[in-house]
């Protein structure tokens, strides 16, 4: 399993838009992928659990992939969360 943390830089954070826009990313990869925010560890291909953690501009996260695409989706995932808007 690989993880990266990453400081969020999207203006809004993940609201509705960058967050459909995350999922559809990850669901693009046959990895498992997971979002963490503090405690909480949501399926980054879940559009529920990435909306429940309410990740604002500046936090960190921790993203975490499982399988043979693994470091391709972190590198994508990564990208969504610093672009700006």
């Amino acid at each position: 399993m690989r993880e990266r943390q990453v400081i969020v830089q999207l203006a809004q954070g993940l609201h509705a838009r960058p967050a459909t826009l995350f999922v559809k990313v990850a669901a693009s990869f046959s990895s498992e992928i997971g979002l963490n925010k503090d405690e909480k560890k949501v399926n980054a291909k879940s559009i529920i659990g990435v909306m429940s953690l309410a990740v604002s501009k500046g936090q960190s996260v921790v993203l975490t992939a499982d399988g043979a695409d693994a470091e391709q989706a972190l590198d994508a995932l990564e990208n969504v969360l610093i672009s700006v808007e």
